[in-house]
């Protein structure tokens, strides 16, 4: 079923497309099929309630009491969507439950609390005028979804958009749409009006590439892969020039310097950075730069916590890591360790491919830079090293890439730290940790890893606004014919 206009419905054409848990392989349930005549219907609804300012109308205190009773809402059903998201998508269950609801929830419940704390402004411009400069929604947002984080990246997309007051058209991921369709029935049992938040399933080409080229679509705000990305920008210029907000690709250094300090703890964040979501993650720490000098120790230190996560069947909390998303993804990221088991890398960490679902964390040392294992975006739980001999050297092999998204230094010295952080081009860049910082701290990229804005903070909800200047004379008129 899609969700349009504040109802279930079947997709116009009654086809479905399967939803599948990665780690048994078993059909969770037919979903369906949208196409370019289910986004007519969806963005119709969404336009019309946008106009008819049913939620961007409401006072700011009504829209946040909406917002907050969908998190007490998603609280109540956290187990149910726990589930619902480990056995569509694969992920770890420890994660779902621990991690991506109560972000849900804090991300949600962030925004909405700051619906009635953001003010307008009015510029100086002297005694004869009043300029006020006020945000006002940007109207129809469609969001589409990836399938590595489908809660949390609902979350990143409808909080700001809704606290703006905006109607959306949400397009889920083909692979993990079941979570998306519950969150938007909890959202009209929260009060939001009908034809605010509609969810068209299906896939990119059928769903994702009409909402592009729609022309009563205001705004896209996408997650995903940078070519796909890419055709956004594309769709936008041959419609009707929507705004476009891209998050995409990222290849992320984590440099440990040779005066990296707690080799143990640096080793923990090393194996957080490439490992955690089965390495699904577009600001994984891919590629460790390590200086020569303590290589050796830091190796010893990551392949011990390697062992710690432990790999399989992601509804069993004892487990770290879970199923890959598909049978296709899984064929692609094994092709990449076979391709450095043949190369003149040293694989000296895991490799195992199990079962079409499953791959353990893997390790090659001896990476060069130009390689593949360290140039392309494998989206998988393999990490590669590559050696440096000084902190130039670790710089410049950073930002060896076409991406910029995420980045980790390790150093004891407070200046190296800065230095650092201001020479790699990234759009985050940690130090003595790994992390995308918060909610409060924008998300997104350089160079080809992001386009047009940022996930995250306040920065976040402007972006879903458009400014308005009104400029009101009061200079003084002799002419009193309109008294």
């Amino acid at each position: 079923m899609c969700f349009i206009d504040g109802e279930f419905r079947p997709s116009l054409s009654g086809k479905t497309i399967p939803t599948t848990n990665p780690a048994t392989g078993q059909i969770i349930a037919q979903l369906a099929a949208g196409n370019a005549a289910d986004v007519d219907l969806a963005v119709s609804a969404a336009k019309i309630a946008f106009n008819d300012q049913r939620w961007c109308s409401l006072h700011p205190n009504e829209r946040k009491h909406v917002l907050i009773n969908l998190c007490h809402l998603v609280e109540t059903h956290k187990h149910e969507l726990a589930v619902l998201e480990s056995m569509d998508s694969g992920k770890p269950i420890r994660d779902c439950e621990l991690i991506d609801i109560p972000e849900f929830i804090h991300v949600v419940k962030w925004h909405a609390e700051l619906i009635d704390k953001i003010y307008d402004q009015s510029a100086p411009v002297g005694p004869n005028a009043v300029a006020m400069v006020v945000r006002e929604p940007i109207g129809v947002v469609a969001a589409v979804l990836p399938w590595n984080f489908p809660l949390l990246m609902l979350a990143w997309k409808i909080g700001p958009a809704l606290a703006a007051g905006c109607s959306m058209v949400i397009k889920p991921a083909a692979q993990t749409s079941l979570t998306a369709l519950r969150i938007a029935e909890l959202a009209l049992e929260a009060g939001l009006p009908r034809g605010i938040l509609n969810i068209v399933t299906g896939t990119g080409v059928e769903v994702g590439e009409p909402l592009g080229r729609h022309k009563d679509v205001d705004m896209v705000t996408f997650t995903g892969s940078t070519a796909t990305g890419k055709r956004f920008l594309s769709y936008s210029a041959e419609s009707n020039l929507k705004k476009v907000v891209l998050e995409c690709g990222g290849k992320n250094p984590c440099i440990v310097l040779e005066d990296a300090e707690h080799l143990d703890k640096v080793a923990a964040f090393a194996v957080q950075a490439a490992f955690w979501n089965m390495g699904e993650n577009c600001s994984a720490g891919s590629r460790l730069i390590v200086h020569k000098s303590i290589k050796s120790k830091l190796l010893e230190r990551i392949k011990a916590h390697a062992c710690e996560w432990k790999t399989g069947d992601p509804l069993n909390p004892a487990n770290h890591l879970g199923a890959l998303i598909d049978k296709c993804h899984f064929a692609k990221v094994a092709n990449y360790i076979q391709l450095g088991k043949e190369s003149n890398a040293s694989l000296i960490f895991g490799g195992e491919c199990i079962d079409g679902a499953f791959i353990h964390p893997t390790i090659f040392d001896d990476v060069m830079p130009d390689d593949a294992l360290a140039q392309e975006e494998i989206f998988g739980p393999v990490l590669s090293i590559i050696t440096v001999s000084s902190f130039d050297e670790a710089i410049a092999v950073a930002n060896n890439s076409d991406y910029g998204l995420s980045a980790s230094v390790f150093t004891s010295h407070a200046k190296r730290a800065i230095r650092a952080a201001q020479s790699i081009k990234a759009g985050t860049v940690t130090v003595n940790c790994f992390g995308e910082g918060d909610i409060t701290t924008p998300f997104g990229g350089y160079k080809q890893s992001g386009f047009g804005g940022r996930d995250n903070s306040i920065h976040a909800h402007d972006q879903f606004t458009e400014l308005k200047t009104i400029w009101i004379d009061l200079s003084d008129d002799s002419d009193d014919s309109l008294d």
